[in-house]
Order: structure tokens, then sequence, then C-alpha cells
């Protein structure tokens, strides 16, 4: 699956020259996170966070004498001067899990994604991704449920199960197998059924071994 399917496209992009208090505004009004930093031709030169924001204004905890001193530093302030300039990218080629492996590198929440040129055409978040593996695993589509069956090993046990799955008139819509889980190996299938018991019948009676989570 493409970052192109899934990105928010031309999102709302700031100039480094604006103030903070402007940027916060932006990010309040439109509730989300993170704001892509472009020069005129936009592309991208940094980012700014809802976390940068945080840290740039004042703590409940420091004195009001204080607080309206940091208040009127942080009103002259440009995002040019918080912003993160070293910036994590994905290109319009990427897929998902680029996105997944940058995530979890860089410990960000979003990723602009830029043209070959650096223009930024998208923007990829945490909760892009969620959505995105919602769809490709089909964890909200009508009727859909996850069996798990023990993997003896065989190499042709996926087809056999593809192929009696079909024999039943079971819609079979993924097919996962991972041989390196702690418990043993095992294959995840998500099939679309309102009668789970007779799928677990049906496996057990061609001598297959469904397990319980």
């Amino acid at each position: 699956m493409y970052i192109l399917e899934h990105m928010t496209p031309d999102p709302i992009t700031v100039s480094s020259e604006i103030l903070l208090p402007e940027a916060r505004l932006i990010l309040n009004q439109n509730d989300f996170r993170h704001l892509p930093v472009v020069d005129r031709d936009r592309k991208l030169i940094g980012i700014i966070t809802d976390r940068d924001l945080r840290s740039a204004y004042p703590s409940s905890v420091t004195s009001k004498s204080e607080r309206m001193l940091i208040y009127a530093r942080v009103e002259k302030t440009r995002v040019a001067e918080i912003m993160t300039t070293s910036c994590s990218t994905l290109g319009p080629a990427a897929t998902i899990d680029d996105a997944l492996l940058i995530f979890d590198r860089d410990k960000v929440g979003g990723i602009p994604v830029v043209s070959e040129e650096g223009v930024v055409i998208g923007i990829f978040s945490m909760r892009d991704l969620t959505a995105a593996y919602r769809k490709l695993f089909g964890v909200e589509e009508k009727g859909s449920m996850l069996i798990t069956v023990e993997d003896d090993g065989r190499e042709t046990l996926m087809s056999e199960l593809v192929l009696l799955l079909e024999k039943n008139s079971i819609p079979l819509t993924r097919l996962i197998r991972l041989r390196h889980w702690q418990e043993g190996a095992r294959i995840y299938m998500r099939v679309n059924t309102l009668k789970p018991g007779m799928v677990n019948k049906l496996l057990i009676r061609n001598g297959y071994i469904p397990l319980a989570p």
C-alpha cells in the first residue's frame, strides 16, 4: 500500500517568518499536530509541531511574572527559531511499511511527503498509518473475523487452506504466515463469515488445529 493512497494531500503549510501564536492558532483550529514549513516555492525547509509550541510556552508552575515575560517573548518569536530543520520525509513512491520504519526509528508523529524537487505534496501521520493498516487487514469489513491455525511447517499448508475455504464458499480476504512466533508458528486468516464456529469445525474436521488468542 502506497503513501499516496493514505496521506493527507496538499496539507496546510506555513512560512518560517510567521510568529508562534499564529502557528499555534492554525494547529488548534484544524485539530492536527504538525505543520510543514516551506519557502515561497513550497519546498520543505522544516516542520513545527504542537510539542514544539508547548515547549516554547510557559509552564503552569512558572510564576506569574515569569510567565508574562515568556509570553511577551513568544509573541515576537518566529517559527524559524524553533522549527525542526532535519526532517524525516517520504517520497511519492513510499509505502506504509517505509512510514512505519521511520515512525519507529525517529519517534515522530507525522512525516511530510515531498516530490523529487522537495515540494510538499502531503503529510502522513500516525493516525493515517492506523487507518491504512485497518484497511489493509480488513478490520472494519462487515462479517470480518480473524482465525488462527497452527502451522505444522508444510510448504503446501497455505494453499491447502485457501482451497478448503474456497471449496466451502467461505470468503478468505487475508492470509499471513508467521514462522517465528514465541509460542510456535501460526497462520492467520481473515474470513468473512457470520458463523465462526462452523469455520472452526470445518478446519478441525480436515485435520487443522485452530488456536485461541
